[in-house]
C-alpha cells in the first residue's frame, strides 16, 4: 500500500490516544518531561562563563554539546534496532543523567568539554528509539496522527522548559546546581518509566523469530534512492528552516526594524504550532503524502522568500505565519515518513538518518546562512527560497506515486495486515533498496 492513498479509518485526537498502547503512552509522557527538563543547552553557555571560560570557550562547547547530538541520533538507529527501543532509552537516559549531574564537579575544562559533548551524544540516543516503536506500535492508518501527538509533547515540553530553568536559576541564587540535579533527577525518572512501561522486545520482523531477523546497516538505507532524496531535501529545508533564529534576527537590526517584532514572531510560531497543530493534522492526515511533503518544504521557502519583501513589522509577521503553516500542515507527515519508508528491521536506521540529516541542516544553516547575508544582505532571502524549491522537488520525488492495483487494493481491502511483507509496508512508496 502506498503512503499516496489516504488513510481508510484514520481518527481523531482522542480517539487515537485512548485506543493507543501504554507504551506510545508512556513515551509521550517520557518525552514531554524529558524535554521540560532539558535545560543543558539552554544555559550551557552561562554555566561556562560562570566557571571562568571565555565566550568563545563557552560557545565551542555548544557547538560540541550540538555535534554529540548529531552523532547521537545516528547510534540511537542503530541501537534502536539492535536492543529494541526499550534498552535504548534506558541507556540514554541513565547515561545522561549520569553525565549531566558531573558537570557540576568536573575540575578543568577539557573534562568539561568532553562530558557535554557525551551529554549531547547519549541525551539524543531514545530520540530513534521512541520513534522506532511508536511506529511499531501504531496502525499505519494512524502514523501521522500519531507523530503529531510526539510533535506535541516536544513542542510543548520545549516551550516551557526555559521558563522552568529560568526560575530554578533564580531559586538557586543565580546557580546551577538545582538546574542540573532536576535535569539528572527527570532523566532518570525516564529511564525507570522505559523500564517499567516499554516492552522487553519489539515486534519480530514480518512475523520471523527475532533471532532469524534480517540484519542491516546504514549503507542498507543508502541504497535506498528514493529515501536518500528525501534525505537530501530535508538536509536542504533545515538549512532553510533554521534561518529564521540566526539570519533573520541580522536583518531585522541591519533594516533598523524593532526587535520587538521578531520576538512577537517566534513566540506566535511556538503558538500557533502548539494550538493548531493536532487539529489540523486530523484532516490533513488524509492527504497524500505528495502534497504533505511538498507544502512542509515549499511552505518554508515561501516564508523565506516574504522575508526578502521591504522589511517591517507586517512582513516578519506574515512571512512567520507562512513557514509556521507549514509546520502545522506538513511536519506530522514528514516525521512520519521515515518510520514507514523502509522495511521493518531497519526502521531505527531510517529514523536515526533523517533526525541525523535535520540535526546537520539546523547545525550547518547558520553558517551558510550568515556568510550569504554577509555577501548579500537582504537578497540573501531570495537564495534561501531557491534552496527551498529545490527541497521541495525533491521531497515530492521521494515519495511514489501508487500504482493503479494498489489504489484498487487500498479501497477494496483498507485492512492493514498485521504483519505486512516488507514489499507491502509503506516503504514500498519509496523505491525498493537495489
Amino acid at each position: 500500500m502506498s503512503t499516496d492513498t489516504a488513510p481508510a479509518q484514520s481518527a481523531g485526537i482522542w480517539r487515537t490516544f485512548n485506543e493507543s498502547p501504554t507504551a506510545v503512552k508512556a513515551i509521550f509522557a517520557g518525552v514531554f518531561i524529558n524535554r521540560l527538563g532539558a535545560f543543558l543547552s539552554i544555559f550551557v553557555v552561562l554555566f561556562m562563563t560562570s566557571k571562568g571560560r571565555s565566550p568563545s570557550e563557552a560557545a565551542f562547547a555548544l557547538g560540541a554539546y550540538g555535534a554529540g547530538g548529531v552523532i547521537g541520533v545516528l547510534i540511537g538507529g542503530m541501537l534502536a534496532d539492535r536492543l529494541g527501543a526499550r534498552n535504548a532509552t534506558v541507556l540514554s537516559m541513565s547515561s545522561s543523567a549520569v553525565l549531566v549531574a558531573s558537570l557540576l564537579y568536573l575540575p578543568n575544562y577539557a573534562a568539561l568539554l568532553v562530558a557535554v559533548t557525551l551529554c549531547g551524544l547519549v541525551s539524543q540516543i531514545f530520540r530513534p528509539a521512541s520513534a522506532t516503536l511508536l511506529s511499531e506500535l501504531t496502525p499505519e492508518n494512524r502514523q501521522v496522527m500519531i507523530f503529531a501527538m510526539y510533535r506535541f509533547g516536544l513542542n510543548l515540553g520545549t516551550t516551557a522548559a526555559p521558563l522552568i530553568g529560568f526560575a530554578l536559576y533564580n531559586l538557586d541564587d543565580q546557580g546551577y546546581t538545582l538546574l542540573f540535579w532536576a535535569e539528572s533527577l527527570v532523566a532518570l525518572g525516564y529511564a525507570a518509566l522505559a523500564l517499567v512501561a516499554l516492552p522487553r522486545r519489539d515486534r519480530p520482523v514480518a512475523g520471523a523469530d527475532e533471532a532469524a531477523a534480517p540484519s542491516g546497516s546504514y549503507l542498507d538505507v543508502l541504497r535506498n534512492r528514493r529515501y536518500v532524496l528525501f534525505l537530501i531535501g530535508m538536509l536542504l529545508n533545515a538549512a532553510v528552516y533554521v534561518q529564521y533564529l540566526s539570519t533573520l534576527p541580522l536583518d531585522v537590526k541591519a533594516e533598523g526594524v524593532a526587535i520587538f517584532w521578531y520576538t512577537v514572531a517566534v513566540a506566535l510560531n511556538g503558538l500557533i504550532v502548539i494550538l493548531f497543530e493536532l487539529p489540523v493534522t486530523k484532516v490533513s492526515q488524509h492527504w497524500p503524502f505528495k502534497i504533505l511533503v511538498g507544502l512542509a518544504f515549499g511552505l518554508v521557502g515561501l516564508g523565506m522568500l516574504c522575508y526578502g519583501l521591504p522589511l517591517g513589522p507586517a512582513v516578519i509577521i506574515l512571512g512567520t505565519l507562512i513557514w509556521t503553516l507549514a509546520e502545522v500542515v506538513g511536519a506530522p507527515a514528514v516525521f512520519a515518513f521515515p518510520a514507514m519508508a523502509g522495511p521493518a528491521h531497519l526502521k531505527g536506521r531510517y529514523i536515526g538518518s533523517f533526525q541525523f540529516v535535520f540535526g546537520l541542516g539546523t547545525a550547518i544553516g547558520p553558517v551558510v546562512g550568515g556568510w550569504l547575508f554577509t555577501s548579500l544582505g537582504h537578497r540573501v532571502w531570495l537564495v534561501m527560497a531557491l534552496i527551498s524549491a529545490v527541497a521541495a522537488t525533491l521531497g515530492v520525488a521521494s515519495v511514489r506515486s501508487p500504482s493503479k492495483a494498489e489504489t484498487e487494493q487500498a479501497v477494496d481491502d483498507p485492512e492493514t495486515p498485521d504483519v505486512p511483507l516488507v514489499a507491502d509496508v509503506p516503504g514500498s512508496l519509496v523505491e525498493e533498496p537495489t
